[in-house]
């Protein structure tokens, strides 16, 4: 695991990258942060994805030196992000610029990520940058980005989702269906049953606010992601 080191515009972003075992290129996974910023969490997401065979990048959306409390409130880390969601849309897209450039990735790209990652690699699915072969959302954020009319959505696109997730609740699970299926894309939602918010989180046990780790809905959505990305890359 290396510091993966690029720019947005000034600002400059310090991700870590994991690189698979043999001779390049491969594949590129980008994994993007929940609200604390990347992590040990997303660092280590990374480097399942380079067990399996493929770059794992945990991109940096905060930009170097800018990281949350992890037992804390990170609104105001998140929030000018969700407010701008323009600005957020070129930060990913830099992030997926400088992957393709590095000498480990062969161009093909995959963007996933956790809470408001998940968002993320759903706002790199919204940009129709074909770059972007698929995105995958773990209990994401659901809220369009509201920048003007929808280009049809050209990479493939998983959901993986508690059915009583408190942030997205179902009606909201059915309005984002709607929205990949009138923008035309290779979709598909997992949602687990009896499963709430950051359901892949070791140890988190908030039950009263609808957030606690699931064992199964974790190592099952993982298996999901896996075949994902089988189906994009072999």
């Amino acid at each position: 695991m290396t510091t993966f080191s690029y720019s947005d515009g000034d600002q400059i972003c310090e991700g870590r990258i994991a690189l698979p075992a043999g001779d390049g290129p491969f594949p590129a996974v980008l994994v993007a942060h929940n609200w604390v910023g990347q992590g040990p969490f997303d660092i280590g997401a990374a480097e399942r994805l380079a067990a399996q065979g493929y770059v794992g990048i945990a991109i940096d959306i905060y930009g170097k030196g800018n990281r949350g409390d992890p037992a804390g409130d990170n609104s105001a880390l998140m929030a000018p992000w969700m407010a701008d969601r323009a600005a957020l849309r070129q930060r990913i897209l830099a992030a997926l610029t400088a992957a393709a450039a590095h000498p480990a990735v062969d161009g093909r790209m995959v963007v996933m990520g956790y809470c408001f990652g998940g968002l993320c690699a759903l706002d790199a699915a919204r940009s129709a940058d074909p770059r972007v072969l698929g995105a995958v959302s773990f209990h994401g954020n659901y809220t369009p980005p509201a920048l003007g009319e929808q280009a049809p959505i050209t990479a493939k696109v998983l959901v993986l989702h508690g059915w009583i997730d408190p942030i997205c609740p179902p009606d909201a699970t059915v309005a984002l269906a709607n929205e990949l299926e009138a923008a035309g894309a290779d979709w598909q939602i997992h949602s687990y049953g009896q499963t709430g918010h950051a359901f892949t989180a070791p140890g988190l046990n908030h039950r009263a606010a609808g957030m606690f780790h699931q064992a199964d809905a974790d190592r099952r959505s993982w298996q999901a992601l896996s075949n994902f990305l089988a189906e994009i890359f072999d």
